[in-house]
């Protein structure tokens, strides 16, 4: 892949690497009749909701969206979700994000939802970029990424034009 001005994944990538994506969710829930994905609030969320519709395209599980609200300068403070612990209790999650960096976002979104007996716990996220503090991994993901610590991955999923760029 070519990396021209800093773009890591043009438009046609990024929705080429959601339906991979979604191929691999269905693949690992197949004998499921809905699995939850719950994206963490703004790029998670977005990269969640575009996972459900590629979901709903190529296979008949039902995916249900739950919005995880985390603080990311506060990790550790209380975690909100649009539905309810009883809404995903002993089903298939997946915990969705747009950039995987140092692991502390979606290590404390995994302890949230530990305190509900599930199915199946998994992770996906569009980019990893290797930087990782916690011992987190990223079950799905669109591209991996070496990094150094100064830069910057921004994520855009929304208008006409998505993009990844390295900065």
């Amino acid at each position: 892949m070519t990396v021209k001005n800093n773009v890591i994944l043009n438009h046609d990538e990024i929705n080429h690497k959601i339906r991979r994506i979604a191929f691999q969710i269905y693949e690992n829930n197949v004998n499921e009749k809905e699995i939850i994905l719950a994206g963490i609030d703004k790029n998670g969320y977005i990269f969640a909701k575009k996972l459900k519709l590629a979901l709903q395209k190529i296979s008949d599980i039902n995916p249900i969206l739950c919005k995880v609200i985390i603080d990311k300068k506060n990790p550790w403070l209380d975690i909100k979700t649009s539905i309810t612990p009883e809404d995903y209790k002993n089903k298939s999650l997946i915990l969705v994000d747009d950039v995987l960096n140092s692991g502390t976002t979606l290590i404390y979104g995994v302890k949230h939802f530990l305190n509900v007996p599930l199915k199946q716990f998994k992770t996906a996220v569009l980019v990893n970029r290797n930087h990782k503090k916690y011992p987190v991994k990223a079950d799905f993901k669109g591209i991996s990424l070496s990094t150094s610590l100064k830069e910057h991955v921004n994520v855009v999923l929304e208008g006409k034009a998505f993009e990844a760029v390295l900065e």
